[in-house]
């Protein structure tokens, strides 16, 4: 069965989403590919408050500055090739990014990949927890995010990376 959990972080509300144990998405509010459910679909059952809670009070800390990975169990779905990306995606560690053509070549990928391992990067099903914050365009621009550029900017200086991005208003700042 699939559960839901619905939790206020400082850059919106994130839909938690566990199935068999493990965590299978986080979503922001508003995020592309968000699967519409807005609200607890059934009561979760123990196992599944357990890791709720687990990933709830993780994220807190990230937010807070004083965690830099998770730990809690992971399964997103996807395809093959998906899943070897999403895997890429937490080799990056805090406060480093890296470019999607890296991260192609990373995978072994030949040259002029790195719009397929970007469509990848797009659908991680388990935002901020699999950091696909940390990926930025060719020579280091900052390029889209599903959760929205503004978030992915804020996620980005919550980690120490310092990424300009045109007018004042376009910030999401992280609230205290």
């Amino acid at each position: 069965m699939i559960h839901y959990r619905t939790i206020t972080g400082p850059l919106g509300d994130v839909l938690l989403r566990a199935e068999a144990g493990c965590l299978t998405g986080a979503f922001f509010a508003g995020q592309k590919y968000h699967p519409g459910v807005f609200a607890d679909a059934a009561a979760p059952d123990t196992d599944a408050a357990r890791l709720f809670d687990a990933a709830t009070h993780e994220l807190q800390e990230y937010f807070a500055g004083v965690r830099q990975r998770f730990t809690v169990p992971l399964a997103p779905v996807g395809s093959r090739f998906q899943q070897d990306v999403w895997r890429a995606l937490l080799a990056i560690p805090f406060g480093e990014t890296t470019t999607y053509g890296a991260l192609a070549a990373r995978l072994g990928l030949p040259g002029g990949h790195a719009r397929a391992v970007g469509g990848a990067v797009g659908r991680n099903p388990i935002s901020v927890i699999v950091p696909c914050h940390r990926v930025l365009g060719s020579q280091g621009a900052l390029t889209g995010y599903a959760g929205g550029v503004p978030r992915k900017l804020a996620l980005l200086r919550l980690e120490g990376i310092g990424i300009a991005m045109a007018g004042a208003h376009d910030t999401l700042p992280i609230a205290a």
